[in-house]
């Protein structure tokens, strides 16, 4: 009899075991691969699928993935590529369309999203202009990587280095006057 009940305890937990084994499987997060191609297009398709697939929260990796990939084979029709992936991201509602427009811009557009409109005003940005302008040189390193190594566009880069030392300069003035004013 206690062989009996010995058995059917071990089978229960047994059972149980399994049973949480299986639920497990069922839901471990997906394995979120990185693009296994150097061709950009194809390296898209597989990105879509992964981050269809839950893999959303890795979306800056996929997108750092995408964008070496395509220094491998820079040209300007690159950009076309980038900005289609964007826009296919908010249609899954993977992106905001502020953050798509804002990863675009970042490395593809000559125009500096981190710095806010209002960075000719002496309370809001003098305070803080060296906070901006580091945050800018990173964005001109963005610049850089999207603008020449991956799209080829190399008079874009520099316009957006020409706009870097513009800011600087019109910084420098403004915070020089805001603290003459005081």
């Amino acid at each position: 009899m206690n062989a009996v009940i010995s058995f059917r305890a071990g089978t229960a937990v047994a059972l149980a075991m399994l049973g949480f084994a299986l639920t497990s499987c069922a839901t471990s997060p997906p394995p979120c691969m990185s693009p296994q191609t150097k061709h950009l297009d194809t390296a898209v398709v597989q990105v879509q699928h992964e981050l269809a697939s839950g893999c959303a929260a890795h979306f800056d990796r996929f997108y750092d993935d995408l964008l070496t990939i395509a220094e491998g084979d820079p040209k300007p029709e690159n950009k076309r590529i980038f900005s289609e992936f964007l826009v296919w991201a908010t249609d899954e509602g993977i992106l905001s369309q502020r953050q798509a427009k804002e990863h675009y811009n970042r490395f593809f557009n000559v125009k500096f999203v981190s710095l806010q409109s209002d960075y000719n005003n002496c309370s809001h940005t003098c305070p803080r202009r060296d906070r901006v302008m580091r945050l800018m040189e990173r964005e001109l390193s963005d610049k850089e990587r999207g603008l020449m190594k991956v799209s080829l566009d190399n008079a874009g880069y520099y316009r957006a280095d020409e706009l870097y030392q513009e800011v600087e300069l019109v910084l420098e003035a403004t915070c020089t006057a805001c603290e003459a004013g005081r």
